[in-house]
C-alpha cells in the first residue's frame, strides 16, 4: 500500500500497438497520484476503520429537506406510472433493445435531468430521490437503469457539474437535461483498472486536440450523443501532459461504433467498441487541467457510485416480494415451504439484507446531499457491499424457486405460470460485482483509503527510495502518532453495559448491543490492521487476500451501524418502527457471525499455499488435469488489436429522436 516517490507519468515507451508500457511501481503511482488527497471532511468510516467508532457522525440519521421530499416523491409517483404503462421489461428481454419510444417517454419526464440543476433545465433532484428513481426503474428492468446511472453518475453531467466551466455548463447541461444522451469512455482492450497502460491520444493541435485510440464497454456508447473521453495528452515543453478528460460530440468525424457488445445479461445495454481516428476535439471542451482526467473520474465516483446499489436495494425488495408470494403458495410436505426451516433461513436473510442495504444506501445519499462528510469510503463500501450482496440475494431467490428460478419468464408463461424473470435476476446483477470497480479493485481502492493515515506518518519507512534520514524522520514521526493512537484502542464505551440506551426502546428489539459490539469491533479490526502493517511492512499491499477481508469487515459494520440508525429513525417517526427493529435486529446478528468468520479468516487461511498452487498452474505443472475435456471455445486472440487507425467497419452508432 505504499506511495513510493517515482515520477507521475508512465514512461514514454511503447509496445508495438502503441500502448505505454510502465513497471509496476510505475502503475501504481498513477494511480495513487489521480487518489483526492487529505480530508478536509470527517468521514465516519474513515475513522470507523481507525478504530474510532464516531456515531455523531451518522446519528441523528440526517433527513431531507421538506421541499426536497415533496418534489421527489410527486417526480417518483410519475416514473412509477410510466413504468407501469409504457416500460415492457419482458419485451427489452426479448428483442434486446430499449425500444425508442420508451426512452423519448423518459425524456419527456425528464429523467435525464435529475440530477442537473433546474437553472439548465434539469430537476434538481437530491441523490437520495435519484437513487430512489433508478431503484424504481432499475426494478422495471435494469437495462434501463444501468442506461440512466451512466448517463448521469459517471457521463458528462457530474463531471461537468464538478469540474466544468460555466461556459461548458451553460453550452451541455441544457442539452443533458432533456435530449442528450451521455457516455463515459476510459476503458480499452487492454487497459481497465490500471489506468497508467491507457493508449488513446489526445495530441495537441493549434485550439484543438486529436484524439486516436480504441475503448472498449462504453456503455451508452452505442446511441450517445456526448461523450466523456479519457485520453493520453503527451509530455512537451511546457505542457503538463498525462490522461486528460474531454467532452466530444459523438457524431464527429472520425468516430466509429464498430460492434455493439452482448453480455450474460442486461441485454438491453447499449455498450459498445468506439475507435476514435483523428478526431478533432476543440480545446474549449478539456475539462479541468491536463493530467486531471483520473482524478476527475475517481471525484465524480466518490458519489456516482451511489447508483449501482441504490439498483441492488430494488433488486432485493423485488427478491423478497418474490420470495414471500411464491413461498406462501408453493407446498411441499403438506406446509408452505416458507415454514421449512431451510427455505426460511434464506427469506429472512433477503428480507434483513435488504433493509441493511437500503439504510447503507439512503445514509450515504444523504450524507452526500449535505455535504457536511467526505464519503469516498461509505460510496466505495455502498457498491461494494450492494453488489455482493446483491448478487446473492438473487441466486438465493433462484434457489427458493427451484427449477422455475432456473426457467425463463417466456417459458413459465408459455406453460401457463406467472412469468417470474428470477433466472434473469440473477444474470443481470452478476455484471455488478465488476461494473465501476471489480469487487477485488474496490478491496484495494477502499483498503488504500482505510490506511492512509497510517501511510501519512509511517509511509517513508516502508518506501525503499527513501533515504536514511528520511526513514529516520517518518520514525520519530510515526512514534508520537501510535504512542497517542494505539492506547486509545484498548477500551471504549463498546465495553460499558448502558452504551446506546437509546437504541433500547421499551417492547423493542435491542439494538444497543449491536452498536456496543460495532465499537469493539471497529477497535479490534485498527489493531489487526497496524498488526498486519508492522509484520508485513513494504509486503502489506501484496496480502490482498488480508486486505479483503479487513474491508469485508468494515462494509459490514458499516452496514450495522446504518441499519441500527435507520430503526431508530423510523421508530421516532413512528413509522414501522418495531418491525425495523426485529430487522436491523436479525441483520446484525447475521453480520455479527460473518464478521467473526472474517476475523478468523485473516490469520487462518489458505493464502499461502494458494499462491503456491497458482505458481504451478502458470507454470504448466497442473496441466495433466486439464486432460479430458473438449474446449468449445473459438479461436483467436485474447485481447482484439486496439492498433489506432481508421476504421474498416460499419458504423453502427444509432441517435434516438
Amino acid at each position: 500500500m505504499s506511495a513510493p516517490s517515482v515520477p507521475s507519468e508512465a514512461s514514454a515507451s511503447k509496445d508495438p500497438q502503441g500502448r505505454p508500457t510502465v513497471s509496476e511501481r510505475e502503475a501504481r503511482q498513477v494511480a495513487e497520484d489521480a487518489r483526492e488527497q487529505g480530508w478536509r471532511k470527517p468521514s465516519f468510516a474513515k475513522e470507523m476503520f481507525l478504530g474510532r467508532f464516531r456515531l455523531d457522525l451518522i446519528h441523528p440519521h440526517p433527513v431531507p429537506a421538506p421541499d426536497d421530499v415533496r418534489r421527489g416523491e410527486a417526480f417518483l409517483a410519475k416514473v412509477r406510472a410510466f413504468c407501469d404503462e409504457k416500460l415492457d421489461g419482458a419485451l427489452i428481454e426479448r428483442e434486446a433493445r430499449i425500444p425508442d419510444e420508451v426512452i423519448a417517454g423518459l425524456k419527456e419526464l425528464g429523467v435525464l435531468g435529475m440530477k442537473i440543476d433546474v437553472k439548465y433545465g434539469g430537476l434538481g433532484l437530491t441523490q437520495v430521490y435519484y437513487n430512489k428513481a433508478l431503484s424504481l426503474i432499475g426494478s422495471a428492468n435494469p437495462a434501463v437503469g444501468a442506461l440512466l446511472s451512466a448517463h448521469q453518475s459517471i457521463g458528462v453531467p457530474q463531471p461537468l457539474k464538478m469540474f466544468g466551466t460555466q461556459e461548458q455548463k451553460d453550452t451541455f447541461l441544457p442539452r443533458l437535461a432533456r435530449t442528450d444522451i451521455s457516455a463515459f469512455l476510459l476503458t480499452e482492450p487492454d487497459v481497465g483498472s490500471d489506468p497508467a497502460r491507457l493508449a488513446t491520444s489526445a495530441v495537441p493541435d493549434g485550439d484543438e486536440y486529436v484524439l486516436d485510440g480504441v475503448k472498449l464497454w462504453t456503455t451508452n456508447g452505442v446511441v450517445a450523443d456526448l461523450l466523456v473521453v479519457m485520453a493520453r495528452v503527451p509530455k512537451a515543453d511546457g505542457r503538463k501532459g498525462g490522461i486528460t478528460a474531454f467532452v466530444v460530440e459523438a457524431d464527429s468525424p472520425g468516430i466509429t461504433v464498430e460492434h455493439r457488445n452482448a453480455f450474460m445479461g442486461l441485454r438491453g445495454l447499449e455498450n459498445g467498441v468506439t475507435r476514435f481516428h483523428q478526431v478533432r476535439v476543440p480545446a474549449a471542451n478539456r475539462i479541468g487541467e491536463e493530467g486531471a482526467g483520473l482524478r476527475i473520474a475517481l471525484t465524480t465516483l466518490n458519489t456516482g457510485r451511489l447508483s449501482l446499489p441504490a439498483m441492488c436495494v430494488g433488486a432485493g425488495k423485488w427478491c423478497l416480494k418474490i420470495a414471500r408470494e411464491w413461498s406462501g403458495a408453493r407446498e411441499q410436505w403438506g406446509r408452505p415451504v416458507a415454514r421449512h426451516e431451510a427455505v426460511g433461513e434464506k427469506i429472512s436473510f433477503i428480507a434483513a439484507t435488504t433493509f441493511a442495504l437500503e439504510a447503507v444506501v439512503d445514509l450515504s445519499s444523504q450524507m452526500a446531499d449535505e455535504d457536511r462528510n467526505d464519503i469516498r469510503i461509505e460510496a466505495a463500501l455502498a457498491k461494494l457491499y450492494g453488489s455482493e450482496m446483491g448478487w446473492r440475494m438473487a441466486d438465493e431467490l433462484v434457489q427458493i424457486r427451484g427449477g422455475r428460478g432456473f426457467e425463463t419468464a417466456e417459458s413459465l408463461a408459455a406453460r401457463g405460470e406467472r412469468a417470474v424473470p428470477a433466472e434473469q435476476m440473477l444474470r443481470d446483477m452478476r455484471i455488478n460485482r465488476i461494473f465501476e470497480g471489480s469487487t477485488e479493485i474496490m478491496h484495494l481502492l477502499i483498503a488504500r483509503e482505510a490506511v492512509d493515515a497510517h501511510l501519512a506518518v509511517a509511509g517513508d519507512i516502508i518506501d525503499p527510495d527513501k533515504s536514511l534520514a528520511d526513514k529516520a524522520r517518518a520514525g520519530a514521526q510515526a512514534g508520537r502518532f501510535y504512542a497517542r493512537w494505539l492506547p486509545k484502542l484498548v477500551a471504549g464505551t463498546g465495553q460499558l453495559p448502558g452504551s446506546y440506551a437509546e437504541f433500547h426502546p421499551s417492547g423493542h428489539a435491542d439494538l444497543s448491543v449491536h452498536l456496543r459490539y460495532v465499537e469493539r469491533t471497529s477497535r479490534k479490526l485498527a489493531r489487526s490492521t497496524f498488526y498486519a502493517m508492522s509484520r508485513w511492512q513494504g509486503r502489506m499491499e501484496t496480502k490482498q487476500g488480508f486486505l479483503g477481508r479487513i474491508v469485508d469487515i468494515g462494509a459490514e459494520i458499516f452496514a450495522m451501524s446504518a441499519a441500527c440508525v435507520r430503526a431508530e429513525m423510523l421508530r421516532a417517526g413512528g413509522d414501522h418502527g418495531r418491525e425495523a427493529y426485529q430487522l436491523a435486529d436479525v441483520f446484525c446478528r447475521q453480520a455479527r457471525i460473518r464478521v467473526e468468520e472474517l476475523f478468523t479468516r485473516l490469520w487462518s487461511n489458505t493464502d499461502e499455499i494458494d499462491r503456491k498452487v497458482v505458481d504451478g498452474v502458470m507454470s504448466g505443472t497442473y496441466t495433466w488435469l486439464e486432460e479430458g475435456i473438449v474446449d468449445p471455445s473459438g479461436d483467436g486472440p485474447w485481447i482484439a488489436d486496439a492498433t489506432p487507425g481508421p476504421s474498416g467497419r460499419e458504423n453502427v452508432h444509432r441517435r434516438i429522436g
